[in-house]
């Protein structure tokens, strides 16, 4: 498959078959899942995964919207450090350059510093059993009072914890304005806390500044206004993946605009 020179753009599709999904938006990148996002099932392997591993497209694995590492649920809590670890395998299986994963949230009274902790204790858990087999990237979310990934005072302090291991950042444009972050010169807020911009969920957001509500739409279609979109893709510099709605049709007029507007 032909790619475009620059700047990777992409599109999460479904998961039967992503090549011919990319194909068909013209995209140089696709994220999916691998399993049911709403369900604890381990990845099984899959018939196209030498053809992942061997195109051209950057191919990229987002893990179940359960997962969530950080709560003080031990019923959540640790089914959800083997599944992100499951799910690292199955991503290196497939060829992907990462796992996107939610910062995850702490119930109502906790203490957020402890979801923090659990964080640590989810790379220690994966280092004794042998270590992530692909690189974990943790994305900015939009909801939630005790979330360790929306605003991002919390993000810093989540970046104390694990900054030290090889973890990634994905930054979710409709994600950062819904959790009331000024999508102006946010990229740059963003690499004075982690350091880098691994990946970029290029959104718009049918929901107001700071609403807390996690609803994607095309870009231009939403609150988010299409020039501070693009500036984001310019500031980052880091490969796209456009969630929005509309199939083939309405995700590959997203990747075309963005193309048209970075100039490539």
């Amino acid at each position: 498959m032909a790619t475009h020179g620059g700047l990777r753009i992409g599109a999460h599709v479904e998961s039967d078959d992503p090549l011919a999904a990319a194909a068909a938006r013209g995209a140089d990148a696709v994220q999916f899942f691998l399993t049911d996002p709403q369900g604890f099932a381990a990845p099984e392997p899959r018939v196209d995964a030498e053809a992942l591993r061997n195109t051209e497209i950057d191919v990229y694995v987002h893990a179940p919207y359960l997962v969530n590492v950080a709560t003080t649920n031990n019923r959540i809590r640790i089914p959800s450090r083997k599944l992100l670890l499951q799910h690292s395998q199955g991503a290196a299986d497939v060829g992907a350059k990462g796992v996107i994963v939610h910062g995850g949230h702490v119930n109502k009274n906790d203490d957020l510093s402890v979801g923090f902790e659990n964080w640590r204790k989810t790379f220690a858990y994966a280092a004794k059993e042998g270590g992530f087999a692909t690189q974990i990237l943790i994305e900015n979310t939009a909801g939630g009072d005790n979330a360790c990934a929306r605003r991002f005072d919390a993000l810093a302090h989540l970046w104390d914890v694990v900054g030290e291991f090889d973890v990634g950042f994905v930054l979710d444009t409709c994600h950062a304005h819904a959790g009331g972050e000024d999508l102006l010169g946010i990229v740059d807020r963003v690499k004075a806390i982690t350091g880098r911009v691994d990946l970029v969920h290029l959104n718009d957001s049918k929901d107001p500044f700071d609403s807390g509500r996690d609803r994607h739409t095309n870009i231009g279609q939403g609150e988010i206004d299409p020039d501070l979109l693009v500036a984001v893709v310019r500031a980052a510099g880091a490969p796209v993946i456009v969630e929005t709605p509309g199939g083939v049709e309405g995700q590959s007029a997203d990747i075309a605009y963005l193309r048209e507007r970075i100039g490539q």
